[in-house]
C-alpha cells in the first residue's frame, strides 16, 4: 500500500514575525518551488500575480565598501549607475552569491529586503510609490509577502528612486 503524501502545511517565516511584531499588514503566499524555477518571473507566474507587482531584492557593495540593497521589479534590471548615485555612492557592484548568505542571513532566491542581518541602506524603484501592494520575498524560497510600499520604506528606512534600465 502506499503511503499518502501529506502536504506540509505553510510555515511562518521570520519576515513575516518581524513584520507582525511590527503590527504590519501583509499577505502571505506561498508558491511551489521543487522544479527549480525561482526566478522572479517564474514567481510571479506561479502565484498569479502581475510581474509588475512582484519585486526582488539585490544586493551590492559601494566603492565605500558598505553593502546596498535594492528592491526591483523582477522583470526589470538594476541600472547599476542610477542605482549608486541614488545609494549615494561613486559606483556600485553586484555582490557574488556566496557573500550573500553570510553578509545578509539569506540565501539567493529567498533574500528579503525586511530581517537582514544588519539594516543596509536601502533603495526601492520608484515604480513601487503609490501601489497598494508589492511581494517581496518571505525570506525563505518558496514564500512571498505581500506589503503596502510606504509602510515597507518606512519600516526599513528605503529610499525611492529610479533605479531600472
Amino acid at each position: 500500500m502506499a503511503k499518502k503524501k501529506h502536504k506540509k502545511e505553510p510555515q511562518k517565516t521570520n519576515v513575516m514575525r518581524i513584520l507582525e511584531q511590527a503590527h504590519l499588514d501583509y499577505d502571505p503566499q506561498y508558491y511551489d518551488a521543487e522544479d527549480g524555477q525561482i526566478d522572479g518571473l517564474s514567481v510571479a507566474k506561479k502565484m498569479g500575480e502581475n510581474p509588475d507587482d512582484v519585486y526582488k531584492t539585490l544586493v551590492c557593495q559601494g566603492h565605500s565598501g558598505e553593502f546596498k540593497v535594492f528592491v526591483v521589479p523582477v522583470a526589470e534590471e538594476l541600472n547599476l549607475k542610477k542605482a549608486a548615485k541614488a545609494a549615494g555612492e561613486k559606483s556600485v557592484r553586484m555582490i557574488h552569491q556566496k557573500e550573500l548568505l553570510p553578509n545578509t542571513g539569506y540565501i539567493h532566491g529567498g533574500c528579503s529586503p525586511v530581517g537582514m542581518k544588519k539594516q543596509y541602506d536601502t533603495v526601492i524603484d520608484a515604480s513601487a510609490e503609490g501601489r497598494e501592494r508589492i511581494y517581496v520575498s518571505g525570506g525563505k524560497i518558496g514564500t512571498q509577502v505581500g506589503v503596502s510600499p510606504t509602510d515597507l520604506s518606512t519600516f526599513i528606512g528605503a529610499t525611492f528612486a529610479d533605479i531600472v534600465r
